[in-house]
This record gives structure tokens, sequence and C-alpha cells, in this order.
């Protein structure tokens, strides 16, 4: 038997087109005289292709994924423009860490967090601190971090034990939260959601803060839903907590969406360095920032935030440079884009195109809204991204995983999934309206989304639930 079929490890996407055989069969139209026509899937060939042969085979399996456009699953982007392709292509062979060979890569950097630090009003960016990351969920290992181990040095300066760290999150948190009280041995203590409490919002905090508490993670739009969670009341709850308790708990801000959003559209709201229990804030450069995968940024509030013993030293230059980052070598190129974006859209292009993702998912959503089907969760004022449920008691034909299944045959990626713990019996579907999905391809969605809806009531008998697969996508 073929060792892919009987092996239940080797599991691959549900819809990659894998097959089961072991070998990628050469198109005949591509084969050179005395090239081999098969090649093993698993294995590196024994000989020799040709460039244009093995460019050939890797271009056609990569046609086979989805149309980047019609994704409305990931909050990750998909289209820059050519000059910073051609960026790209120049900056493909920088090394992030080599600040000795690429000095002028590391002071850009250092002019890219400082831009940052002060769009997130940070008191003196000057007397701030931050870094480039791979991605927003190393920037949020990096703020974890430094919120354990400032409360280990307290700990330790009072002479308590650091046995027992925990941190509180929502229930509704990004996974790489699970994945880093997973690491570091951090207990992880949610507050559950509920239709009540859609967010993260203070309430009942002190159930869950003690003395061992390194810190509250507050998310600027909450990766199920796209909801912002009230950081100004979250820091109210913990101000109330310690004027009963004596505990100061300081808050890091996933703000991996939002931290590229409000600052732009919701410039009255303090979520950022405004709220004083906001130590250190971090976002995905890669999401809502407008560059490719994969760029994060954090940055504390002042350098005091960050232990020193956490940072370590770098040549540069004849010189040291401090550095805090989870990996060791990784990509220059996309903060020379992050840079670029900066100083080509500057804070009045990057409000245009924060408000044109923002109007799309309003209409979009207020036209769903109007499906006798559904309900809406929220409707995409915050980031822009929604999710909507079916209605109670609409049908037993048909759900939302069928709808998402359906609209995949027009080639929409339009995720159906469980909510978090205590509410896991609701499913929503979410849609993420990034840079380039525009008004019209959202008025050919509304279209399939109500034909679509159409074809499902029209079935006689329900439709099998069996095997339905959960298509989540933070």
């Amino acid at each position: 038997m073929n060792a892919k079929a009987s092996d239940p490890t080797n599991e691959t996407s549900p819809n990659a087109f894998t097959g089961y055989g072991d070998f990628n069969q050469l198109n005949p139209l591509f084969a050179r005289p005395g090239e081999a026509t098969d090649f093993p899937l698993d294995q590196i060939p024994a000989g020799e292709s040709l460039p244009e042969t093995a460019y050939q085979i890797v271009h056609d399996e990569s046609m086979l994924d989805g149309n980047a456009r019609l994704n409305l699953a990931t909050f990750v982007g998909t289209w820059m423009d050519d000059h910073a392709i051609k960026l790209y292509m120049e900056s493909a062979d920088k090394n992030m860490i080599d600040k000795d060979e690429y000095p002028q890569t590391a002071a850009i950097e250092t002019r890219c967090w400082k831009m940052i630090a002060r769009l997130w009003n940070a008191p003196d960016a000057e007397n701030s601190i931050g870094t480039s990351t791979i991605g927003s969920s190393e920037a949020c290992m990096l703020g974890g971090l430094a919120l354990k181990r400032r409360w280990q040095l307290a700990r330790r300066a009072a002479g308590k034990s650091t046995d027992k760290p925990n941190l509180v999150l929502s229930s509704a948190v990004q996974v790489c939260w699970e994945k880093f009280c997973n690491y570091w041995d951090v207990e992880a203590r949610f507050v559950p959601i509920s239709l009540e409490h859609k967010v993260l919002d203070g309430h009942d905090l002190e159930q869950y803060v003690d003395e061992n508490t390194i810190g509250v993670v507050a998310i600027m739009g909450v990766t199920y839903t796209g909801m912002y969670e009230p950081v100004a009341e979250i820091a109210a709850a913990l101000d109330r907590i310690q004027d009963k308790t004596g505990l100061d708990v300081k808050i890091h801000v996933d703000g991996a969406s939002g931290g590229m959003i409000a600052p732009f559209l919701q410039t009255d709201l303090e979520w950022d360095f405004r709220v004083d229990r906001v130590v250190s804030i971090s976002t995905s450069a890669h999401k809502y920032g407008l560059v490719y995968p994969g760029l994060g940024w954090v940055v504390w509030r002042t350098v005091g935030d960050l232990p020193e013993d956490l940072v370590f030293e770098v040549s540069y230059l004849g010189g040291t440079m401090p550095t805090f980052a989870l990996n060791f070598s990784r990509p220059g190129a996309q903060v020379l884009l992050q840079y670029y974006l900066f100083l080509r859209l500057g804070w009045d292009g990057y409000r245009r195109v924060q408000q044109a993702s923002h109007d799309v998912a309003l209409y979009l959503s207020g036209e769903i809204a109007a499906i006798s089907a559904f309900e809406l969760w929220n409707d995409g004022s915050d980031i822009p991204v929604f999710a909507w449920q079916l209605k109670e008691g609409y049908t037993d034909k048909w759900n939302l995983y069928h709808l998402s299944e359906r609209l995949r045959l027009k080639g929409w990626l339009i995720p159906a999934y469980p909510m978090p713990d205590d509410i896991s019996d609701l499913v929503v579907q979410r849609i993420v309206v990034r840079n380039g999905f525009s008004r019209n391809l959202a008025e050919s969605l509304v279209i399939d989304i109500k034909e679509a809806v159409e074809y499902l009531d029209r079935l006689e008998t329900p439709i099998p639930a069996e095997g339905q697969v959960t298509s989540f996508t933070h």
C-alpha cells in the first residue's frame, strides 16, 4: 500500500491537490532529452534538473493555491505595488541580525519602531525601545517574556516565590498566547466570553488576578470576530483591584490588526500608551501594516519596561547594539518594505487605505444583516472584520459549514467555525476585508451569498453534517 495513504500521521490540508501517489509527473511538453519525467514527492531527486524544469514544476503546483483576492479568511496581506516588489527582490539577501554588514537596514528598523512608538502615543519615543520581529506572534512572545521577567525580578526582590506565574487573557485569544503560556510555563487564565460579554472588558477580572499575575493581555481586534477589547475599561478594573489589594498589574496590548487601524480611523479611542497601565504593544505589519509576510513590531513604553537581562549585545560597526528576539537570522527585506510604505503613504495615505477597507466591511455587514437567514455578531466598525451566525430556528436543512462549502465553489474562502469554550455550540462565519478588496468585488460576493442561501433553502431534505471541517484561519 502507498506509504502516504497508509500513514495516518501524514496529513495535509483537506483542500490540497496531493493525490495519493509518490511521484510528481513532469508534463511532456517541458521535458528535455535525458531529463527525468517523474520526481519523488518526499525525497531529494537523485539527479539534477534544468532550472527551467524545476521552476515549471513549482510554478504549476503553486498555481493550485487559492485566489488571494477571494480569500476572505486570512488577515495576512497578499498585495504590494511594483516598486515594493522591486525593493523586495533587491533586498532579499539582507539578514536583519547582521547589523555589522547591514547597518543601514538596522538604522531603518530603529526609525520604523520610533515612528510606530509615536503613532501609539508613547510619552517619549526617544526613551522607548522596540524591535521588528518575524510576525506578531513573535512580538507577542517578547511582550509576554518581558512581563514575566519583570514579575520575577519584583518577586525575587521581595523575597517571594516565582514558581506559579499566570497570565490573564480572553478565551478568544489568538493561539500564539496559548503557545507562550505553554512554552514558558505560565498558567493561562482565560476569561470566558459570552453573549453578554463578547470580549474581555474587565468584568469579573478580580476573580482571575492575584499576586502571581504577570499581566493582562488586551486584544485590539479579536481573531474570532474583529472586535476591540476596551483597554481603558480593563485598565480601570485593574485600578480598582490595585486600590483593594495593592497589586499593580500591567497590560500588554496585542494590536495584531487594530494597532495599524485605530491610530488612523479611531484617533480618539484611548487604547495605546495614553493608558498608563499599558507597558507594551505589538502589531502585525503583514496584516494592516500592508507589508508582505512576515513582519511584526513590538514597542515598550520606556527602556525600563524591558528588563535589561533579556537584551543581548551584538557587534555593530565596531561597537555594540542591543537585540531582543527569539529568532537570530531573519529577513531584513520586510523592514525596508515597511519603511517604504511609511514614506510612500504617510499618515493620510494609511488613513485612506484603511478607511476604504472599513467602508467595504460596513457595506458587506449591512447587506448580510439584511438577509433573513443571518444575525450579525458585530458589524466591522472596529477593524474591517465581522462575523455572523445563522438565526436560531431558521432551518434544519443546512448550516454555515454548508454555506462556506457552497461559496468555495465560486472561489470564495469564507471560514465557518465554532466560538470559544462556554459558547462553542455557536458557529459563526467571518469576513476579513483587506486592502484590494473593492466595493464591486463585495457586491459580487453579496450576490453569490444570496444565491447560495436561496439554493440551500430550496433543499427538500437536510444535508448530512458528518465530517464537517472547521475552517478557522488566524
